[in-house]
C-alpha cells in the first residue's frame, strides 16, 4: 500500500484543483434551467473516470438527468465492490447567506466550502482518486470495481430504481459502498450502516381568488398564510409529532442500541455550538442521537406566499404554500395502507 498512499500524498494539490472544477459546475438537479449544468457535471465525472485507469465508462440516460457508470474486472477471483455517489446538489439559496460564492471552492481555517463539496462531490471523488492511485502506482486494485454516480439524489432519485432494474447485470456486486454521508469526526473512523427513509409532500391553502389589498380587505377575509401557519403549528406538541397515528407502526429502539449510542464520543454542547443552536429540541424521552438516527420526524422545509420581493407590499395573499419532509424508520410508511406497508427488519433502515 505504500506506493498507493505516496501517490495520494504527492497529488493533493491537483485533487484540490479537480474538486474546484467539479464544484464550479452548478449541477442543481431540481432546477430545470440547470439541466445543462447537470449534464456538464455528468460529462466531467465520466471524463475523470476515463483518466483514472483501465475503466470502462458509460453515460446512462434516464428520463431526467444522466448517470455515470464505470467498471473494472481485473481482480480475478476477488470480490466486486459497487461504489455509489451523486454529483447533483441542492439550490444555493439564499445566496446572501454565503460568506463566499457557493460555486467557488474556498478554503477557510482548514475547511473547504462550496455548494455540494461534502454532499457529495468530494466524497464521490475520493474513491475515484483511490482507484487512480492503484493504477498509477503500478498496482492493480485488490477488488473488482463498479461505479454508479447519479444526478438525481437531491430530488429523491426518481429514476434510480428503474435504472437499477434495467442495468442489474452490469451492477451485480458482492458489496455496495455508498460514498455519500458524513464522517463522525476527522479522528474517529466510522461506517454508516443504515439510514432513515424519506417521504416528501407539499400542500397549498387557498383563500380569495386573487391577492387583495390588506388595507381594504384585511380583517374581513381569511388570510391563507395564517391558516397554513396554524396547520404547521399543529404538527408538533412540545417536540413530539402530534399527527394522529404517526407513531402507531414505529418500532421501539432496542436497549442494546441505546447503550451503544451512550458509548459514542458525543458532546451535545459541542454539537450545538457547531450548528449554532442555543438548545437541543425534539421528541421527549430520547437523546439527540436517538432522535436524529432512530426516530421519525416531520420537518417544514419551506413556507411561502404573498409578496417576496424587496421592501413591503400591503397584500393579503390568495394562496399559501408549505413543503414538508418526513424521515422514516422501520414500519413507518407514510401514505401507505397497512396491507401495502413494507415491513423492515432492524438495523437496515433505521438510523440516519
Amino acid at each position: 500500500m505504500d506506493p498507493v498512499l505516496q501517490w495520494l500524498a504527492d497529488n493533493d494539490r491537483r485533487y484540490f484543483d479537480e474538486l474546484a472544477e467539479l464544484v464550479a459546475i452548478p449541477s442543481v438537479s431540481t432546477d430545470p434551467e440547470r439541466a445543462g449544468d447537470v449534464r456538464r457535471a455528468a460529462d466531467w465525472v465520466a471524463a475523470r473516470l476515463c483518466r483514472t485507469g483501465d475503466i470502462d465508462v458509460q453515460v446512462w440516460e434516464t428520463p431526467r438527468h444522466p448517470a455515470v457508470f464505470g467498471q473494472w474486472s481485473g481482480a480475478r477471483d476477488a470480490a466486486t465492490v459497487l461504489v455509489y455517489g451523486h454529483f447533483d446538489v441542492q439550490p444555493p439559496d439564499p445566496i446572501d447567506a454565503w460568506d463566499s460564492p457557493p460555486f467557488v471552492l474556498t478554503e477557510r481555517n482548514g475547511r473547504l466550502y462550496g455548494r455540494g463539496v461534502s454532499d457529495d462531490k468530494a466524497s464521490m471523488l475520493l474513491p475515484i482518486l483511490a482507484a487512480e492511485a492503484f493504477f498509477a502506482s503500478g498496482q492493480a486494485p485488490p477488488v473488482n470495481l463498479r461505479f454508479l454516480f447519479e444526478s438525481e439524489e437531491e430530488i429523491g432519485s426518481p429514476d434510480l430504481p428503474a435504472l437499477v432494474r434495467e442495468r442489474r447485470d452490469a451492477l451485480a456486486c458482492d458489496v455496495a459502498l455508498s460514498a455519500d454521508g458524513g464522517m463522525w469526526r476527522a479522528d474517529v473512523p466510522s461506517i454508516t450502516v443504515s439510514a432513515r427513509g424519506l417521504a416528501s409532500l407539499a400542500f397549498t391553502v387557498r383563500g380569495p381568488r386573487k391577492d387583495l389589498h390588506s388595507g381594504r380587505h384585511g380583517g374581513g377575509v381569511a388570510n391563507p398564510l395564517h391558516a397554513a401557519a396554524a396547520l404547521v403549528a399543529s404538527l408538533h406538541d412540545g417536540g413530539r409529532i402530534a399527527v394522529e397515528g404517526f407513531y402507531d407502526e414505529v418500532m421501539p429502539i432496542e436497549p442494546p442500541l441505546l447503550e451503544a449510542l451512550d458509548r459514542l464520543p458525543f458532546e451535545e454542547a459541542n454539537y450545538l455550538a457547531d450548528v449554532g443552536a442555543s438548545a437541543a429540541f425534539g421528541e421527549p424521552g430520547y437523546g439527540t442521537l436517538a432522535r436524529q438516527w432512530y426516530r421519525p420526524t416531520i420537518e417544514v422545509n419551506g413556507m411561502y406566499g404573498g409578496y417576496q420581493g424587496p421592501g413591503g407590499k400591503t397584500v393579503l395573499p390568495s394562496e399559501a404554500h408549505v413543503k414538508i419532509t418526513c424521515r422514516l424508520v422501520p414500519d413507518r410508511a407514510v401514505g401507505r395502507t397497512p396491507e401495502h406497508r413494507t415491513r423492515a427488519r432492524r438495523p437496515r433502515k433505521c438510523s440516519g
